[in-house]
């Protein structure tokens, strides 16, 4: 940021209705402490979701209302529960936009910091786009915009993934609304997958153009006085010819099948350490379990091994998948979904009763798969219906409500010698409702599976690859981009580190030391690693140093270059001698500066000092700290500055620009300072122009989690050119 030049705003926050403004922890039953799922020799724990004939969850059931069957044998019920989990969807969050009239701008999408047992629902979105045709695409993005804007709730902590994306998945769980946005964005049609242009394919030339290329064989057999032996040497040909295609297509749809199934699985496995009851909503145009050999069913072992691990490991982790047909109702008659009858038979394209049924049989084996992965986990498919939305609110409500059931298996469950898949059947006493359960588990123990005890490098890893914060050492990040001529664009990172939370140890002469490991990945909108920062740092202090350090922490600078714009994630893990581990995130987006849209800088926060005293010599500015912990006591008096770029001039050669300031709680707007015009000096730069506020913060005002939104308009631009804004959270305490 250059040295500031502009006109200092100032108001104040000083009235008294604010200290209304309080927080009350949310009430409700959570699993997220104890197992879901648990096999073990001493117990075999499962859940049940039981709904009524409209489909939503029945309650008040008792253990006597169940049976449980393993194997077909009936298992006495130990452990019983039902979990209700609360929703949350009309409470007020700073992720919860207000409403707003017509051309009124809504609350920044804060995300929520959530500790486990805070979340509700753990949810990954998985677009199948190694499956999904076109139009389908199409429908999926739209129907995931309007989860994120209207049904994602403040205790859902979700992913947005790929299966043809190659990335990881925990790093993608998020309670940020705007890295869902950008994963939305970079969903597009993959040209090397299985999906098509259109829903169907064009009609198959093993089934049109056989008999049309055998009869037009035989019209020249006749002209031409070919000997029989030759017409038969030219259909066969032709017909193989045709096998090698039908080969190649099946080939094509059996790698990206299990291109799809494997990318599920590995979202599940990162889905194991996760707390509570967690969902997969596969959105795909399905995936065929079977081969048709001479019009006869067949297994695909290939796809049957990937089938079999991937419903296992989803119900040893607790994890239900639900999966949804993108390509809605479908008739097997079109090709695409504009086209019509008319227009085929206009076309003169061939269709006949043999591409109806080949169509068909595509079609409902696909569906199947969709089934069977749905209900061997305990979810359901959405199969012919065009409301995507509507399916996606139904998958959500399926998760408010579930009973636990768990027995005491006996020895044959676990025979290492039959290693053996053991079925289970759960019944309601209960007329006219409906339950759904996992299907089943094979003869291994959960203490069998559990991986073994993570290394150091392992640790900061999962720590930076998990949606919840580690906290033994409490950290608070600021990250800000800055471009100069010779770097280029650049992200700057001020890393807070509350010194009280680091291990010392005694060193000669009084000194005292720690050592700390800092990891920093940046992560792009698809969950792929971008860069990566790795550092041992070592402070040694004593007397009055050390005290600063402890009292007041430092903070530490990580800088990574950023080569192009985009939506990044930086996240930084630090591990000090002893073990202890905290970590931090924060979200940027890179503007493209060559687009000339009006952009907005991040927004530095610094406590003012009061005038005329004079600040003692320390280890670090407080003013730094500021920068990166954000936290402020009633009282002070906060300085803000951004810098703006691409402002117009029009034929003035100056800018005329507005600013204006919002403070947020809750979503909800608690001040609304004047729009005001920003003065700039004559010799001011206007590629790059400065601009700096200040409020204080009243007495009387809630300690808690606040929101400064800045808002600049550019008079001399119209449309989005001439809208701006940025925000930065602060934390306010007593």
């Amino acid at each position: 940021m250059k040295a500031l030049s502009s006109t200092l705003i100032i108001f104040c926050l000083l009235f008294a209705p604010i200290a209304t403004w309080s927080q009350s922890p949310a009430q409700h039953q959570n699993p997220s402490g104890e197992e879901v799922v648990k096999i073990s020799t001493t117990l075999i724990q499962v859940d049940a979701t039981v709904l009524d004939k409209k489909g939503k969850p029945v309650k008040g059931l008792t253990a006597d209302d169940f049976e449980i069957y393993e194997n077909g044998k009936k298992q006495p019920i130990t452990n019983f529960s039902f979990v209700e989990l609360e929703n949350d969807k009309e409470k007020p969050t700073e992720q919860t936009a207000t409403k707003t009239t017509k051309g009124a701008l809504p609350a920044p999408p804060v995300p929520v910091k959530l500790r486990p047992e805070q979340v509700h629902r753990t949810v990954a979105l998985v677009v199948d786009d190694l499956g999904l045709s076109v139009p389908s695409i199409d429908v999926v993005k739209s129907s995931l915009k309007k989860f994120v804007d209207q049904q994602m709730q403040p205790g859902d902590v979700v992913a947005i993934i790929r299966t043809g994306s190659g990335a990881g998945a925990l790093q993608q769980f998020t309670t940020d609304k705007r890295i869902l946005y950008a994963a939305i964005d970079r969903i597009r049609w993959n040209p090397h997958g299985r999906g098509g242009v259109n829903v169907f394919q064009a009609a198959d030339p093993s089934i049109e153009g056989a008999a049309r290329v055998g009869s037009q064989l035989e019209s020249l057999s006749g002209e031409l006085a070919l000997p029989p032996e030759t017409l038969e040497h030219q259909q066969n040909a032709y017909t193989d010819l045709l096998g090698s295609q039908r080969q190649a297509n099946q080939y094509n749809q059996e790698i990206f099948s299990v291109g799809t199934l494997g990318a599920v699985n590995y979202v599940v496995r990162g889905m194991r350490e996760l707390p509570g009851r967690k969902a997969v909503v596969l959105f795909s145009d399905g995936f065929a379990l079977y081969d048709l050999d001479n019009g006869k069913k067949k297994p695909n072992p290939r796809l049957i091994d990937n089938f079999q691990r991937l419903t296992e490991l989803a119900n040893r982790a607790s994890v239900i998948i639900y999966t949804m047909d993108a390509r809605g109702v479908v008739n097997a008659l079109m090709a695409t979904a504009e086209d019509t009858f008319e227009d085929f038979v206009q076309s003169g394209r061939p269709v006949t009763q043999q591409v109806m049924v080949s169509r068909s049989t595509e079609l409902y084996e696909s569906q199947e798969g969709l089934r069977a992965l749905a209900e061997q986990t305990g979810g359901f498919a959405v199969i012919n219906n065009n409301n995507l939305v509507k399916g996606i609110e139904r998958i959500m409500n399926d998760q408010s409500g579930y009973y636990v059931l768990g027995y005491q298996p006996s020895s044959e469950s676990f025979d290492a010698k039959k290693v053996r898949f053991n079925k289970l059947t759960v019944k309601v006493l209960r007329p006219d409702v409906n339950v759904r359960y996992r299907s089943g588990f094979f003869s291994v123990r959960d203490e069998d599976s559990k991986p073994p005890v993570k290394t150091p490098r392992q640790q900061i890893y999962a720590a930076l690859t998990s949606p919840f914060y580690s906290s033994d050492i409490d950290l608070r990040l600021t990250s800000l981009l800055a471009d100069d001529a010779r770097n280029g664009v650049f992200m700057r990172s001020l890393l807070f580190v509350n010194g009280a939370d680091l291990k010392f140890t005694d060193e000669p002469g009084g000194w005292r030391k720690a050592t700390f490991d800092i990891v920093a990945m940046i992560f792009g909108d698809n969950g792929a690693i971008v860069d990566e920062v790795s550092r041992t740092e070592t402070i040694k202090a004593r007397a009055e140093t050390l005290q600063e350090i402890v009292a007041k922490g430092f903070v530490s600078t990580i800088t990574v270059p950023i080569k192009k714009p985009g939506a990044y994630q930086m996240r930084v893990v630090m591990r000090d001698s002893s073990g202890r581990l905290g970590s931090a995130s924060q979200f940027v987006e890179v503007p493209n500066l060559k687009k000339d849209r009006l952009t907005l800088s991040g927004i530095l926060l610094q406590r003012l000092q009061k005038t005329g005293s004079a600040a003692p010599r320390q280890f670090q500015a407080d003013e730094q700290r500021d920068f990166a912990r954000r936290r402020f006591q009633l009282g002070d008096n906060i300085r803000f500055d951004l810098s703006i770029y691409n402002a117009r001039t029009g034929k003035t050669a100056q800018p005329n620009l507005t600013v204006q300031y919002r403070i947020l709680r809750h979503g909800k707007a608690i001040f609304i300072g004047p729009e005001k015009a920003l003065a700039l000096s004559s010799a001011a730069a206007v590629e790059s122009i400065d601009s700096s506020g200040m409020f204080k913060l009243g007495r009387n005002m809630a300690p808690g989690d606040y929101v400064l939104q800045v808002i600049v308009r550019d008079l001399q631009a119209s449309g989005k050119r001439a809208l701006a804004t940025q925000w930065a959270d602060f934390e306010i305490t007593n």
